[in-house]
């Protein structure tokens, strides 16, 4: 049994205690507060410093300003035992991260991840109907299907601005880009071609030809305009889909992840431990009568 201390004793460890309450001044409290960042060894391994994955350095030593702030180590021991909960708790905060990323990837992005977004799927293996705009809508539900009508449209108006109009051949290549399927902006071009054949306003060929490419070369900036919008919320799915698949990629393949699970578990342990050495600890510099603490052998029988 522990040897019980005298009220006189209790009295003169916690009056000691007193005296050693860290520093006075502001320049020794400010040095005082740069001790967190000096001592965790720890908490500075634990940092994931990857090319693709980085974790801020700057919110662990955020993290354990307050920690330290908070437990008030008082030498190496107590110090030891802090960066012990900073690097548990960190770790534990990033299998939650991951697990974040699990239930977004799980919930909004499945039917997402599935999908081929290469414009060149949906140019050789999509259903081709004589009735039907598949081909244009589907490629306008991807970064890289907008990109491709964009690039389409594009090349249309460059060659409009270099010929001065828009020519039967360059509507020839237009068609073939989209694999000959009949859809809205084939048929728009279409009908700037038979309207400059026919002249039905009878103008002069100058007049005509100048009023051809300015129509034209509106039109398909308004078609690119309008693809900006698809554009925008393709992109916008697509960073959250990545971002997603990042947090989740945190997490092993589930192999590893079970034997993981094991290791974080003895590491809540000896978070618990830490903990509990850390206050043992500080209420025996306090003056306290702290009883020995409670040692229990197991075993497993064979």
């Amino acid at each position: 049994m522990p040897k019980k201390m005298s009220p006189k004793q209790i009295a003169a460890n916690q009056s000691n205690a007193q005296k050693s309450t860290g520093p006075k001044t502001p320049a020794g409290r400010a040095a005082s507060k740069m001790n967190a960042l000096k001592h965790g060894i720890l908490s500075k391994e634990v940092l994931v410093r990857g090319i693709h994955g980085r974790e801020s350095r700057r919110e662990l030593a955020a993290l354990y300003q307050r920690f330290w702030d908070a437990l008030q180590p008082a030498g190496p021991v107590e110090e030891m035992l802090v960066d012990q909960i900073v690097t548990t708790h960190w770790r534990l905060r990033r299998a939650l991260t991951a697990e974040s990323g699990e239930i977004a990837l799980s919930v909004d992005g499945d039917a997402w991840r599935r999908e081929d977004h290469d414009p060149l799927r949906h140019l050789f293996v999509m259903p081709r109907s004589p009735f039907s705009e598949t081909l244009v809508v589907q490629l306008k539900q991807s970064v890289a299907g907008c990109h491709y009508l964009i690039h389409c449209l594009s090349e249309v108006r460059q060659a409009v601005e270099r010929d001065g109009e828009l020519t039967e051949a360059v509507l020839k290549d237009f068609t073939q880009w989209l694999l000959e399927e009949p859809n809205d902006m084939r048929k728009h071009l279409e009908q700037f071609c038979a309207w400059r054949t026919a002249n039905p306003e009878k103008l002069e060929p100058e007049a005509l030809h100048a009023r051809h490419k300015e129509e034209v070369l509106k039109y398909l900036a308004r078609k690119v305009r309008d693809l900006e919008f698809p554009l925008e919320q393709c992109e916008r799915r697509a960073d959250a889909t990545a971002e997603a698949r990042q947090s989740a990629a945190a997490l092993p393949t589930l192999p590893a992840l079970d034997k993981i699970l094991r290791y974080e578990t003895k590491l809540e342990r000896q978070q618990y431990r830490a903990m509990a050495q850390l206050e043992r600890l500080q209420r025996m510099r306090r003056g306290e009568a702290v009883p020995a603490p409670l040692s229990v052998e197991l075993s497993e029988r064979a």
